[in-house]
């Protein structure tokens, strides 16, 4: 008898995104002969500006297609610096404070591997980017949701809430602004709020930050490690190129922490990369200190489609759409209809042929919602909101 190769129990622990659950349903609807559009992935649909692949292409001719620096490339960490200097007020020494990673999903998951001990808990709002529980598990540690309210067509995360969800054991909160999938962007007086709350328990913030650069309305990105000297001291920032500059598929991230923690990250990113390709760092090193034009025109066209869903969505029974302060979704509120979140993302689905996801798929405190991306434009948008607006209007 051929003797079968078992997986380890913390395989067990895991469980698919709701991108890739509903994707599966995707494609049987479309086996099945109904067409689909997807009004779901968070990929913007513009091209990476031509200077970025220009740099990326010169690089490779140059012979740049060794091992880079496990550390990440020094052009490249000194890029990243020259940026949060720019942008963020913050300084950070290259040399020791930088870590480049294959994205920023491997940045979050090798800060809580360094971060994390058995049994430790980690606070995540909730709802919340799902991703983010997997590697808190497979770090040993112990999901903490933060129940999330809607205050005035706002989700907010509240000093009770977090007072309410943390224990002794409490040792990180991972904290996302712009807010996936809420749309919320923390202002610097909630943010001072969590901060408190944060350096009283001797915490440490994971902040996730993709979103930095698409934000509307007069929001500004605010991060937590530019608070204070203290909450710099507390807080490893995690960021990556895949939003800002489309290029999901470059896979180059960075995260800033003080030189100790950081130092403890690169020992768990030796065990399992070695950081981006060289070529991809010295484009990457180009998009963060070359002209950002073309960022802000991806946002105007980012801000002419948030105005195209809510209009989209106005005026609908039981329906209220929720207007995002970042980020490219849209949360729309539908617990007015009395029906769960995943019924109506299943009946848009199959009768309608509109792929959104359901609020609850990010936690319970998503449900009663539906996260709508308007990450790709055109006819791709412009059919979605037809059908999700009649979807929506047959409840």
């Amino acid at each position: 008898m051929t003797r079968l190769a078992v997986p380890a129990p913390r395989a067990a622990l895991l469980r698919p995104t709701a991108i890739n659950t509903i994707l599966s349903e995707v494609r049987q609807v479309r086996a099945e002969g109904t067409p689909v559009v997807s009004l779901m992935r968070g990929e913007p649909d513009f091209p990476t500006p031509p200077q970025i692949g220009d740099a990326a292409i010169h690089a490779l001719r140059s012979g740049r297609t060794t091992y880079p620096d496990n550390r990440g490339e020094p052009g490249l960490r000194e890029a990243v610096a020259l940026k949060l200097k720019r942008d963020n007020a913050l300084g950070y020494d290259p040399a020791t404070e930088i870590l480049i990673t294959t994205g920023a999903t491997l940045g979050i998951h090798t800060a809580l591997m360094a971060l994390v001990s058995d049994g430790d808990g980690v606070l995540i709002p909730d709802p919340v980017y799902d991703a983010y529980q997997s590697p808190i598990l497979l770090a040993g540690g112990v999901i903490q949701p933060v129940r999330a309210s809607i205050v005035q067509d706002r989700f907010v995360l509240t000093r009770d809430a977090l007072e309410a969800a943390a224990t002794p054991s409490s040792r990180v909160l991972i904290l996302n602004t712009p807010w996936n999938p809420a749309g919320t962007v923390f202002g610097s007086s909630e943010l001072w709020e969590i901060g408190e709350f944060v350096l009283r328990r001797h915490m440490t913030v994971i902040s996730d930050e993709i979103y930095e650069a698409v934000v509307y309305d007069g929001h500004r990105h605010v991060s937590p490690a530019s608070l204070s000297p203290e909450m710099r001291s507390s807080t490893v920032l995690v960021n990556s190129l895949s939003k800002t500059y489309a290029m999901t598929g470059w896979r180059a991230g960075y995260c800033a922490a003080p030189a100790s923690l950081i130092s403890a990250m690169l020992l768990v990113l030796q065990q399992s990369s070695r950081g981006p390709a060289t070529f991809i760092q010295d484009a990457a090193a180009v998009a963060l200190t070359g002209p950002q034009d073309a960022v802000e025109e991806m946002r105007r066209e980012y801000t002419a489609r948030r105005a195209r869903v809510l209009s989209a969505l106005d005026g609908l029974p039981h329906v209220r759409a929720l207007p995002p302060e970042g980020g490219f979704f849209v949360m729309v509120d539908v617990r007015s209809t009395g029906i769960p979140s995943n019924e109506i993302r299943r009946r848009l689905l199959r009768d309608h042929g509109v792929a959104v996801v359901h609020g609850s798929a990010y936690g319970p405190g998503g449900e009663g919602t539906l996260r709508v991306s308007f990450a790709s434009g055109g006819s791709t948008l412009t059919d979605g909101l037809e059908r999700l607006r009649q979807g929506l209007s047959n409840l």
